[in-house]
């Protein structure tokens, strides 16, 4: 359950984010429009820097990994293969007060969060067990948009892809979808990495790209959008013998794990959950998910499953196009299973902001500061003037700032205000390094005062020094 300090910090996350350039909400001058967000220029360079370090570990550091980037509309057979077309479903009921269509199982997450007291199973994903629960507290649930405690529909399944149609003429051929996953995207271009790298096996498809989801019910910030972003890996390997397959399984935990204390998520916020056989996708032989304590509760991160060769066989049989592979040294042909590490890219960035944000006191006053790793925050540097008025102060600035601009590229320049409300400002921003230029800088020639975020404590540098300790220091 969240506490009221737990919602009064999202939504001070959600503030600052808005405030500082990182999140805006879509389309917000014609009043938006609910489950899309806008990256605004911090926000982007912070998950560009979540995105780069993610591709360096799990594609340019391994020398069994290619990448792809699959067309987001693809042919409708692909996803007529998978069964996305007739069962990828959220379960709907509608209020019979405000017409308004809800998701039964967040309805009953609510409820039982109201009502602790109240002894269940966990919440299904079976319609029909879903349906029970309503039934038995229907005339207690409320709804979720107008309040009103009453009766709901009987649940129905409302499919969750984003359909369009492609060409000039709108018939049952012309179909496509808005991919709502990025996996499909790998799995049909299998053959043209086989065919153009010969690869050997075990070897990976790793691709960063969107998806689309018509949620019912887009919630919790970024959390769950209609329009988001995955990092995925379908890692192919030999049909096992047994249980060949589970060392590379937990390799794959393990590596996920270090990646996100890479980022800076704190160890202690990040738990690995097995997913019970009733509870996962029927195709998938094991299923971790890798929760995150957000500040609205414990919820879902990352992914990993051992998805066999499900989606291979199925577009292999829908296409008609053989998706062997052939072993050179065995002379053996059989379709390879696939383990799937999965990533939000939307959920980390705001999980990293979660954990970064930062409330302390600093020379008498509150500060609110996000306390980045350096390797992800968006601006590494700031430059500044001691005294904008100075032309000498601020033409050295300047000449440092260029500089490091070029060495380091997330470099900021900024003049305006007093020195303290430059700190304030760039703390906010969860700026690493602050370095001033003074007129000991120019008279003395006693180098320039850098200023650490997270201590407040600063030290002078020689001017021809500073590239080599800012290397140090990231």
């Amino acid at each position: 359950m969240t506490n009221p300090a737990e919602n009064s910090k999202m939504e001070e996350i959600i503030s600052l984010a808005k405030r500082r350039g990182f999140v805006f909400q879509g389309s917000e001058i014609y009043g938006g429009l609910a489950g899309t967000w806008d990256y605004g220029p911090l926000g982007l360079a912070l998950k560009n820097n979540i995105k780069n370090l993610w591709w360096k570990r799990f594609v340019d550091d391994r020398e069994d990994m290619y990448g792809v980037d699959a067309a987001i509309l693809m042919n409708q057979k692909v996803w007529q293969a998978t069964g996305h077309v007739g069962g990828f479903a959220d379960p709907v009921v509608e209020c019979s007060s405000c017409k308004s269509k809800l998701r039964a199982d967040h309805l009953l997450e609510n409820f039982y969060k109201e009502n602790p007291t109240i002894v269940h199973e966990a919440i299904s994903a079976d319609p029909s067990k879903l349906q029970g629960d309503i039934d038995s507290f229907g005339k207690e649930i409320s709804c979720s948009k107008c309040g009103k405690k009453g009766s709901f529909s009987k649940i129905r399944q409302f499919n969750m892809m984003f359909e369009t149609h492609v060409g000039a003429i709108q018939d049952e051929s012309s179909i496509s979808y808005l991919r709502p996953e990025t996996a499909q995207g790998m799995f049909v271009n299998y053959k043209n990495i086989i065919d153009s790298f010969h690869p050997k096996l075990p070897f990976g498809m790793a691709q960063i790209g969107k998806a689309f989801r018509n949620e019912i019910a887009p919630r919790d910030f970024t959390f769950r959008a209609r329009e988001f972003e995955q990092m995925e890996i379908e890692y192919l390997i030999k049909p096992p013998k047994g249980e060949e397959w589970k060392p590379l399984f937990e390799q794959f935990k393990d590596e996920m794990i270090a990646f996100s204390k890479d980022i800076g998520l704190d160890e202690k916020h990040i738990h690995p959950i097995e997913i019970a056989e009733a509870d996962r996708a029927f195709y998938s032989k094991r299923t971790i998910d890798i929760e995150f304590d957000f500040p609205f509760g414990q919820k879902e991160l990352y992914g990993l499953a051992y998805r066999t060769d499900y989606d291979l066989k199925k577009q292999g049989e829908f296409s008609g196009v053989p998706l062997d592979y052939y072993d050179e040294e065995t002379k053996e042909k059989f379709i390879p299973h696939c383990i799937e590490p999965s990533f939000g890219l939307d959920r980390t960035v705001l999980a990293v902001l979660s954990d970064a944000y930062t409330v302390d006191e600093m020379g008498g006053e509150k500060r609110t500061y996000l306390k980045f790793n350096s390797k992800v925050a968006p601006i590494k540097i700031a430059v500044f003037p001691l005294l904008r008025n100075k032309p000498e102060l601020v033409k050295k600035a300047r000449e440092i700032y260029q500089t490091l601009k070029k060495e380091f590229g997330a470099v900021e320049f900024d003049d305006n205000g007093n020195i303290g409300k430059r700190y304030r400002r760039q703390d906010e921003i969860g700026t690493p390094f602050c370095l001033t230029v003074d007129f000991e800088t120019i008279e003395e020639n006693k180098g320039v005062t850098i200023r650490d975020r997270d201590s407040g404590k600063q030290e002078r540098v020689a001017e021809g020094d500073l590239v080599a300790y800012i290397k140090r220091q990231l």
